[in-house]
């Protein structure tokens, strides 16, 4: 309730600054222990994914929380688990703004950030403050100056500097917002990608003690042999998940809306036929051992279930609650336990 009151307020500032004042909102409420008062009583609805002990499968899609500065808050608010980031090795500031557009009519946002980031170090510092007893996840990225050709040594840079502190790691190759990133999806580049991380991941369980999956997020823009590549080669190379998906670059169904036409990725309601496709095809194609977490369009209980129905087994949300506020999460966490 308290956020559709302030929600009036918060759409007439531009959708970055509406971002910053609730997360830092939240983090004095979650201070003083109240964070819970912006959210709805949530149910324990426990699944194991992964090797991990998950309180509920409704999890923070990457994105929100790009620096990890914001875990307590945002775990008070009932998730099952967090996934902050995209963090790079490197401070950026991405791309040049405006770079988030709302959709109210669609309940959509479109964005190019672009990986906006203020550095690994800075990042795995956040993660140590944060004693997050949360499972969390970290999406890596590369540099917007760093060439395709060398991404992978930014990717392991990072999965080396976060792996302590993860409960687990994704390789974003699908963001559009970063020129070129998209082709590391190929199947002639996924495959030693995949597999070099991979290998140094395994180097790491041994000297730490403690093996952390690996997940890779991917786009809603694949073709089908793209989807079926994808698949192919995460089941050939140990990784643990797709995410399933990233943003769209397609505008079909809101190029008539103010700000349809801005460059960046779609997300929210537009995306959530063409994502639960997407992990349709992949749980088709994918052993059963490998997970699949499905995030794209997700605002009701019923939109979570239909993801896990198509083979998803885990759901996150990013955009419906710049429109529907907290008190999503209780909301469906509690309408998935009463199927």
């Amino acid at each position: 309730m308290l956020y559709r009151a302030v929600r009036p307020l918060l759409f007439t500032l531009d959708p970055e600054s509406a971002q910053s004042l609730s997360l830092n909102g939240l983090d004095v409420l979650s201070r003083v222990g109240a964070a819970p008062l912006l959210s709805c009583p949530v149910p324990r609805l426990p699944v194991r994914v992964m090797g991990l002990d998950f309180p509920n499968p409704v999890g923070l899609a990457a994105g929100l929380d790009k620096d990890g500065a914001h875990i307590a808050g945002l775990a008070a608010l009932g998730f099952g688990f967090l996934e902050v980031g995209a963090v790079t090795p490197r401070p950026q500031p991405g791309n040049q703004g405006p770079r988030v557009f709302r959709l109210p009519q669609a309940e959509a946002l479109i964005n190019r950030l672009g990986f906006n980031s203020r550095g690994v170090d800075a990042f795995v510092e956040n993660l140590r403050r944060a004693h997050a007893t949360a499972i969390v996840g970290v999406n890596i990225g590369r540099n917007a100056d760093t060439p395709n050709e060398r991404a992978l040594e930014d990717y392991l840079a990072c999965l080396r500097k976060v792996y302590a502190q993860a409960s687990f790691v994704t390789a974003n190759v699908s963001s559009p917002n970063t020129k070129n990133l998209r082709e590391l999806q190929r199947a002639d580049e996924l495959d030693g990608f995949l597999a070099a991380l991979a290998a140094e991941r395994d180097r790491l369980a041994g000297e730490h003690g403690r093996r952390v999956p690996l997940a890779v997020k991917v786009s809603p823009d694949l073709d089908d042999a793209g989807i079926a590549a994808v698949a192919d080669r995460v089941a050939a190379r140990g990784i643990d998940a797709v995410i399933a998906t990233n943003t769209t670059v397609s505008r079909k169904g809101v190029e008539h809306l103010p700000h349809g036409s801005e460059p960046g990725g779609l997300s929210g309601a537009p995306l959530k036929a063409r994502a639960t496709e997407v992990v349709g095809k992949l749980r088709r194609t994918l052993p059963a051992g490998v997970a699949i977490i499905g995030v794209g369009g997700i605002a009701s209980a019923a939109d979570a279930r239909e993801k896990l129905d198509a083979g998803a087994n885990l759901v996150q949300l990013y955009t419906a609650l710049v429109y529907h506020g907290p008190e999503l999460v209780g909301e469906i966490v509690r309408g998935l336990a009463a199927r």
